[in-house]
């Protein structure tokens, strides 16, 4: 039971991270945070994902600009459902590969030293790090739990929000693309499951647009402001 409880907090974490750091806060600019918080988001996604942030924003600021067309990194209606759902991480990785357009819309990212020297080019000495805690801590069990740490990204965002999100699902409004909000509660994907609601306004931290529609993503935000450590763009 312990096991099953340390590795949902630890992928909802990745979770968080991904919609509000990478997503809300990097990539459309929705958010500030706090240095100490933006550190700790970035840390712990080179730890349990290998992800690089100017990888990440460069090819879902792509996906916006080509959004269910031809230069779509990763549209089901480019690629199929079936290759999106299952294998949207290997497009994800052929994307990163692109110098040229990771520079081009990976503009405004961090450029520190951590993240020259250590995140960018070590991105998978973190996740290796993360292997070596699980067993040390977990035990036998340690090797399960990295496992799902190691899928529960590519799963629920490669395949779910950007097959899924774009095949199934009701819409609050028309968009250019094939949006859709998958269900009107977002919870397991940090509200991500509201993805026509995100592309109707995506410069929005927000995801969420009716009242019986519940972003946790929005949630921990709040708590976020309420605490002074994050604050929304312009304000």
């Amino acid at each position: 039971m312990i096991e099953l409880i340390a590795t949902l907090v630890m992928t909802h974490i990745t979770i968080v991270c991904v919609t509000l750091y990478l997503h809300r806060g990097q990539a459309h600019r929705g958010i500030v945070f706090h240095p100490v918080l933006e550190h700790f988001m970035r840390f712990w996604l080179w730890l349990t994902t290998g992800m690089v942030t100017k990888q990440w924003v460069a090819i879902h600021r792509k996906h916006h600009r080509f959004s269910d067309q031809d230069g779509d990194p990763h549209s089901p209606h480019v690629y199929g459902i079936k290759r999106v759902f299952f294998k949207g991480a290997v497009l994800y990785h052929a994307a990163s590969k692109d110098k040229v357009m990771v520079d081009t819309y990976g503009v405004g990212t961090p450029a520190d030293w951590m993240e020259l020297h250590v995140y960018q080019p070590h991105s998978r000495l973190g996740i290796g790090i993360l292997f070596v805690l699980d067993v040390l801590v977990f035990g036998w069990w340690g090797p399960v739990i990295w496992g799902i740490q190691m899928i529960w990204i590519p799963f629920w965002a490669a395949g779910v929000i950007n097959g899924v999100g774009h095949w199934i699902g009701y819409r609050n409004g028309k968009t250019k693309d094939h949006s859709r909000n998958i269900v009107p509660w977002g919870i397991v994907i940090g509200g991500e499951e509201l993805h026509n609601n995100h592309h109707l306004e995506p410069a929005s931290a927000r995801l969420s647009k009716n009242w019986y529609e519940f972003d946790i993503g929005w949630m921990w935000l709040g708590l976020f402001r309420m605490l002074g450590l994050a604050r929304l763009r312009g304000n």
